[in-house]
């Protein structure tokens, strides 16, 4: 049912949603762009020689070339705009791409976090240091025991 605010059907609302259609309608329009650059440079070309050679009565050498420098920066120029889209449209895929991820992954980034926040204000018990055995005491190698004082830090007794 259309709410009145939107159009009834959008084709490239598909397309906006998979980063995978996104990719190739992009790569699609970046063929046509690179075709058109192409065609433009030939042109270029074409356009340069014909207007170089264009001389009238009373010119001198450099006044065709002159005349032309126009005309050959603005082909210029629009060649470089072609050719900065085509640069824009492949940034802009792999940019889609990565919000894709991100998106993907958000979930398992934000759990983290809640765990480690959740370590930081509950913060594991400490366990004691164990005890240090005491002199007589029975321990769990019967044929060594741990010397008795400091001074007896040299002599240890074997089985």
């Amino acid at each position: 049912m259309n709410t009145g605010d939107e159009p009834a059907y959008a084709p490239l609302r598909d397309v906006a949603r998979s980063p995978e259609a996104t990719a190739r309608y992009l790569a699609d329009i970046q063929r046509v762009l690179l075709d058109i650059g192409k065609n433009l440079e030939t042109l270029a070309i074409e356009t340069r020689v014909h207007c170089r050679g264009t001389h009238v009565d009373g010119d001198r050498w450099y006044h065709a070339r002159m005349r032309a420098l126009p005309v050959e920066k603005a082909l210029k120029d629009v060649l470089k705009h072609v050719n900065g889209l085509t640069d824009g449209l492949e940034k802009t895929a792999y940019k889609r791409n990565a919000f894709a991820d991100e998106v993907k992954n958000l979930p398992r980034k934000r759990r983290e976090k809640e765990l480690e926040r959740e370590r930081k204000r509950n913060p594991a018990p400490l366990r004691a240091a164990p005890e240090p055995p005491q002199p007589g005491s029975p321990q769990g190698n019967p044929g060594y025991s741990g010397p008795a004082s400091v001074y007896d830090l040299g002599k240890r007794e074997s089985a």
